[in-house]
């Protein structure tokens, strides 16, 4: 098996393709591509026939989903099993 470089790194990448930018914020990559479509995360930009991502712009736009989820924190869908348990034996 090769190993590439940037698989060595300690660190993560300035600008990613689409597999590692997906990675780095731990989701598939349809999941990654839906964010886009939606436009809560950035599209990415064009350079020499590559789509690469800013980890910078993706480390910004995971925040503004955090903030836009804290917005909702009564949302049903934001309760785990057991929370809503315990809740419910209240």
């Amino acid at each position: 098996m090769t190993v590439k470089p940037q698989d060595a790194l300690s660190y993560p990448p300035r600008a990613m393709r689409l597999h590692g930018a997906a990675a780095y914020l731990s989701m598939s990559k349809s999941a990654f591509l839906r964010l886009i479509e939606e436009g809560k995360l950035p599209s990415g930009i064009h350079v020499g026939g590559m789509v690469l991502w800013d980890r910078l712009e993706l480390d910004a736009a995971f925040e503004n989903l955090k903030e836009a989820d804290e917005d909702h924190p009564d949302d049903p869908s934001r309760k785990n099993t057991i929370a809503a348990i315990l809740e419910s034996k209240r």
